[in-house]
C-alpha cells in the first residue's frame, strides 16, 4: 500500500482519532468546542494535509491556516494550544505509516511529514503572531483615540487600559532606566513572581546572566534604543530555571519619562518541537549510513567466522595459538551483536502485541543476566505488585528494551552491589523504576546518553539506551534517566496499559 491509498483508506479514522484527541487531551478549551465544529476543522485539516503530502499542494493547507487562526484567535486560543492540535496528525498517522509501508518508504515518508508539519507549524505562528499582533495594535490604536476625546474619563480608560493588558496571554512591560515601571499579570506569572514583586525590579535579573544578548540588552535598557527590535533569549524563572523566550521591544513615553515597552512569550515548546524535528532528520539520515555499513560488514564477517571456526578445530593447535583463536572469535561475536544492534535501531519497530505479564518479562531478564549477578554477587531486589494484570506488549521487544536497561545497571555497580526493581500500575500505567548504587552517570554526559552510539564504556556500543527508548516509545511510553545522591541511577520506564 502506498502513502495515497494508505490516506484514502484511513481517512476517516484519522478524523475520528483527532476529534476525539482534540477533545479530550489537549486543553480546556479544545474540550469545550462543539464536536460539529472539531468534526468540520479536522476534516479540512485532513484533506488539506493530503493535498499537501500527496500531490505537494499547499494551497489548502494555507487556507486552512489563515481560517483555522482567525477562528481560534477570537475563541481566546493560546499559540501552543492550536500547534498541539497541529502536531498531533503526527501522532496519529505514524502507526498507520508504520504498520503499512516497507522500511525504504516509511523512511521517506517520515521525512516529507516532518518537513510538512515543520512547515504547517512555522506558518501558522508566524500568522497567528501577525493576527494577534495587528488586534494589539488596533485595538491600542482606538483607546488612545478615545483618551484623546474623552480627557474628562482619563482614571476610567487607564483601567480599562491596564485590564486590557493583564488580560493578554503575552507578557508586556514597561521599563525605565532598566527597572520594571509597569508589567502585566502574564509578565509576572511566566517569572514566577506577583505583579507587586516584579515592579521596581532591574529587568536584567530576568535574563539568564550566560545569555549572548546579556549585554546587548544591558546597553539598550541604559541608552535606549532607536526603533523596534525582537529578541531571543533564555529568561530566567523566580526557581533560577531558564526558558526560550522572544521579546519585542521599541522606545515609548510612560509618565513623561523615556522608556521601553516589551511584549514577550514563551517559544520553549516552539523551540523543543524543532529540535525533536532536527533530531528526527539527523537519526533518519543515520539508520540509512547505518544499515548500509552493516550490510556490507555483515557477509564478510561470516566469512571470517566461518574459518575461523574451521582453525579452532585443528587439533594440532595448542596453548597460546589456541587461546588466539577462541579470543579472534568472541571478538567476532561481539562484532555480530553490534551489527545486530546496529540493524535493530535503524529499522523501523513493528510491534507484535498480544497479552503479556511484565512481571514474568522482569523475572526472565534477571534468569538471563544471572551469571554476571552471581560473579559480582550482586544484591538483586524485585518489588511487584502480584495482581499486575497481564496487556498488550511486543514481549520480544520489551524484553530487549529491559534487558539492556538491566545490563547496564549490572556493570554499573561494583562487586557486592545492590540493584532494586519496582514494577506497579497506576492511573492505567504501568511503571518500573531500575535502581542501582553503582557509579552513576557524570552530570555533562546526561543530555547525551540517549543519543546512538554515545559511550563511556570500554567496550560500548552506545546502542542499548537508544534502542531501549525507541521500543518504549513504540509502546506509548517514556523513559527517563536521573542520577541519585550519594551515587547510582534510576531508571524510570512509564507504559501505557492496553488490553
Amino acid at each position: 500500500m502506498d502513502l495515497k491509498e494508505l490516506l484514502k483508506s484511513y481517512r476517516n479514522k484519522i478524523v475520528d482519532e483527532w476529534i476525539y484527541r482534540l477533545h479530550t487531551e489537549v486543553s480546556e478549551r479544545y474540550s469545550a468546542r462543539p464536536i460539529d465544529e472539531l468534526f468540520k476543522t479536522v476534516s479540512k485539516a485532513v484533506d488539506a494535509n493530503y493535498y499537501a503530502l500527496i500531490y505537494n499542494d499547499k494551497n489548502k493547507i494555507n487556507d486552512h491556516i489563515n481560517w483555522i487562526a482567525k477562528l481560534r484567535l477570537e475563541g481566546g486560543f493560546s499559540l501552543s494550544e492550536v500547534q498541539n492540535a497541529y502536531e498531533l496528525y503526527r501522532v496519529i498517522i505514524m502507526p498507520y505509516l508504520n504498520a503499512e509501508l516497507d522500511e525504504k518508504e516509511y523512511v521517506e515518508v517520515v521525512y516529507k511529514l516532518n518537513q510538512h508539519l515543520f512547515y504547517t507549524i512555522t506558518r501558522f505562528s508566524d500568522y497567528f503572531q501577525a493576527l494577534h499582533e495587528k488586534w494589539l495594535y488596533l485595538y491600542a490604536k482606538r483607546l488612545e483615540k478615545e483618551v484623546e476625546n474623552r480627557t474628562r474619563k482619563l482614571q476610567e480608560s487607564e483601567r480599562e487600559y491596564r485590564f486590557l493588558l493583564n488580560e493578554m496571554n503575552d507578557g508586556y512591560f514597561v521599563a525605565v532606566e532598566g527597572r520594571v515601571a509597569f508589567a502585566n499579570k502574564a509578565f509576572a506569572q511566566i517569572h514566577g513572581y506577583s505583579v507587586d514583586e516584579v515592579i521596581g525590579k532591574r529587568f536584567l535579573d530576568f535574563v539568564s546572566s550566560g545569555d549572548p544578548l546579556r549585554e546587548k540588552l544591558k546597553y539598550i535598557l541604559q541608552n535606549g534604543l532607536q526603533k523596534e527590535e525582537v529578541f531571543v533569549y533564555l529568561r530566567r524563572h523566580k526557581k533560577g530555571t531558564l526558558y526560550h523566550t522572544e521579546m519585542k521591544i521599541k522606545p515609548i513615553l510612560y509618565k513623561n519619562q523615556k522608556g521601553i515597552g516589551g511584549i514577550l512569550r514563551d517559544i520553549t515548546e516552539k523551540v523543543e518541537l524543532e529540535k525533536k524535528m532536527r533530531e528526527a532528520e539527523r537519526f533518519v539520515h543515520l539508520g540509512r549510513i547505518a544499515t548500509c555499513l552493516a550490510h556490507e560488514i555483515r557477509n564478510p564477517l561470516t566469512s571470517v567466522k566461518m574459518n575461523v571456526q574451521i582453525f579452532a578445530q585443528d587439533v594440532s593447535l595448542e596453548g597460546y595459538n589456541k587461546r588466539r583463536l577462541e579470543i579472534t572469535l568472541k571478538e567476532i561475536q561481539r562484532l555480530e551483536k553490534l551489527l545486530s544492534d546496529v540493524l535493530d535501531f535503524a529499522r523501523p519497530v513493528s510491534l507484535n502485541l498480544k497479552k503479556t505479564n511484565p512481571n514474568n518479562v522482569i523475572m526472565q531478564c534477571i534468569e538471563n543476566l544471572r551469571p554476571q549477578i552471581e560473579e559480582k554477587q550482586i544484591e538483586i531486589k524485585f518489588n511487584y505488585t502480584k495482581n499486575i494484570p497481564s496487556f498488550l506488549l511486543d514481549e520480544e521487544k520489551i524484553k530487549q528494551a529491559l534487558y539492556n536497561l538491566l545490563l547496564n545497571a549490572v556493570q554499573a555497580v561494583d562487586k557486592g552491589g545492590r540493584i532494586e526493581i519496582n514494577g506497579r500500575t497506576r492511573k492505567e500505567n504501568l511503571t518500573i523504576r531500575i535502581i542501582d548504587n553503582g557509579c552513576g552517570i557524570k552530570k555533562s554526559d546526561i543530555p547525551f546518553i540517549f543519543d546512538p552510539f554515545f559511550s563511556t564504556k570500554p567496550k560500548g556500543t552506545g546502542l542499548g539506551l537508544p534502542l531501549a527508548r525507541k521500543i518504549i516509545e513504540a509502546h506509548g511510553g517514556i523513559i527517563n534517566v536521573k542520577t541519585r545522591r550519594p551515587k547510582g541511577v534510576c531508571v524510570e520506564v512509564v507504559i501505557p496499559v492496553r488490553e
